[in-house]
């Protein structure tokens, strides 16, 4: 679950979205996706993420956040509803790197690269740039609100940083970051076949370091907090499950328990503008805060549930376009501080 396909024609002036597929998924393929939350991972029992299930389905009945297309500063009118796509189902990204797993073996291919080569060189650079801004207290009013282990450790020694890519699909990603100085590499997908290639590829271009695991960000096992966590389309195809609106709610409950505290979250996405992940996340924390208050259900008195994402900055070198009088671009690249 890598990310997104997006078009390339020049001729385009809109945000990039995903072309709807909704009537090309079959009957299987739906109760597949309406069951999924009865089914047990291959870790054990998903009780836990069945009550956050029902937990989203709660606050979505009972809270009245609009949904975050709502809010964009740079469209005149909320998108439609996103529909669901074949791009939110496993079964998909298990059969596409099945496919790609065969090319890299027969033809020594490594797949396709999300959003294309030169993102995914700005996104490795940038980020390179901010961690190393954030470790010399060179952002403005987040020194204070940092890990003092990211503040005190030497600002270009990206080595002390521990970085996790969930839905990292071949792997490219990490191998850039590991080019830019970053050494703890870990990359996450819920796709068997997905890490199969980025091990293989990881072997053959000589990045035996990074470590990759099968597991779902969404009922994640991994049991640990990560300074800098990168997500390079995983909520675009979260979005497009059929239950896409209680699913990109669990993923912001299960990407909190993975970020550390005064640890950075950096978000590419195609589906959504850069206001419109602020106002998702302003959500999210709405939603933590008003959790943290009920005693109730506080389950975990350590799981620092006052802790919340702060917009920290984003990539403005991505090519901009105007339309309808609105300023706008095929991809947004956001980061947030958890403190």
């Amino acid at each position: 679950m890598a990310g997104i396909r997006w078009p390339q024609e020049d001729g385009e002036l809109s945000h990039a979205r995903v072309p709807t597929t909704a009537d090309l998924i079959s009957d299987d393929d739906r109760s597949v996706a309406a069951d999924s939350w009865s089914i047990k991972s291959d870790y054990g029992s998903t009780l836990d993420d069945d009550q956050r299930h029902v937990d989203a389905c709660d606050a979505l009945s009972a809270g009245n956040f609009r949904a975050a297309s709502d809010y964009s500063s740079d469209k005149e009118e909320p998108d439609a509803e996103v529909e669901p796509s074949l791009l939110g189902l496993q079964s998909h990204w298990d059969a596409t790197y099945a496919d790609e797993l065969a090319n890299f073996h027969e033809h020594g291919l490594a797949g396709e690269i999300w959003f294309g080569a030169e993102v995914m060189d700005v996104v490795a650079s940038w980020t390179k740039n901010l961690c190393i801004d954030i470790a010399q207290g060179r952002v403005h009013n987040l020194v204070d609100n940092v890990g003092s282990e990211s503040v005190e450790q030497d600002g270009k020694d990206l080595s002390a940083w521990s970085v996790l890519d969930v839905g990292t699909g071949n792997g490219l990603l990490l191998q850039e970051l590991a080019k830019q100085g970053f050494t703890d590499l870990t990359g996450i997908d819920y796709s068997e076949g997905a890490i199969n290639l980025a091990r293989s590829l990881a072997d053959r271009d000589g990045f035996t370091n990074i470590n990759f695991l099968v597991d779902d960000v969404l009922e994640t096992k991994l049991g640990r907090q990560f300074q800098l966590v990168m997500d390079k389309g995983t909520l675009d195809a979260i979005g497009l499950h059929p239950d896409g609106p209680i699913k990109r709610m669990m993923y912001w409950d299960s990407v909190s328990r993975l970020v550390a505290p005064g640890g950075i979250l950096v978000i590419t996405s195609c589906n959504s503008t850069k206001d419109e992940l602020v106002q998702e996340v302003d959500n999210f924390n709405r939603r933590r805060l008003a959790a943290s208050q009920d005693h109730e259900t506080l389950k975990d008195q350590e799981a620092c549930r006052d802790l919340t994402f702060q917009y920290v900055s984003h990539v403005r070198s991505y090519p901009t376009f105007m339309f309808g009088g609105s300023e706008g671009s095929r991809v947004a690249t956001v980061a947030f501080l958890f403190s």
